[in-house]
């Protein structure tokens, strides 16, 4: 009998020894999960938000691509026409000289700054003086101070902070006559640095 009582004690003592065993186990099992599922979570938010992050990123980065284009697009429609309307005001302009004088007159300074106002506002066009002169004395002679005339400019243009390297001179001496009339008035135009604007 007692040891039958002993044996029925030490099955019980199993039994609730087991069944602790389990409870405990299923709660650190649980505890455990509900860890694991918390950090899977974290992991799962910060991707989702990484992810949000990297396509914010690439959105902007297009929007500023393509208002890049769109300007790079209407500076390239606004170029020729700005080209060609100062072409069209500086072919006006011309700078006169005296009769066997280089040295700049108050007036051709004044459209020399004009000129220096735009190269230096629109830095993607250069500029080609062409020094020229009247018809009297000889070929050398002219191209050598239609040259000086050409240089006369450009000096003058870089004071007032035009690039040197965006200036261009050439002469043509007496060659190219504005008016080819042989009087006083048309020798005065003849005596002259133009300007011809154009794009790099």
């Amino acid at each position: 009998m007692k040891r039958s009582l002993a044996i029925i004690g030490i099955i019980g003592l199993i039994v609730c020894f087991s069944v602790m065993v389990m409870t405990g186990c299923a709660k650190k099992t649980g505890v455990k999960e509900q860890a694991v599922s918390a950090e899977e979570q974290a992991a799962a938010d910060q991707a989702k938000a990484k992810a949000e992050a990297d396509a914010k990123a690439r959105a902007d980065q297009e929007a500023r691509l393509a208002a890049e284009q769109r300007a790079k697009e209407a500076e390239a429609k606004v170029a020729p026409q700005a080209e060609a309307a100062a072409q069209e005001t500086m072919a006006s302009k011309d700078a006169l000289f005296d009769f066997d004088k280089f040295s700049l007159k108050p007036e051709s300074r004044d459209i020399l700054k004009q000129l220096a106002e735009w190269l230096n506002n629109n830095k993607n066009n250069i500029v080609l003086i062409e020094g020229n002169c009247d018809e009297r004395g000889t070929t050398e002679y002219n191209l050598a101070l239609g040259e000086r005339r050409a240089k006369e400019a450009m000096k003058y243009l870089v004071e007032l902070g035009v690039d040197g390297k965006r200036i261009k001179t050439i002469s043509y001496g007496k060659e190219r006559p504005l008016d080819p009339a042989h009087t006083e008035e048309a020798w005065a135009k003849n005596r002259r640095d133009h300007f011809v604007i154009t794009s790099k």
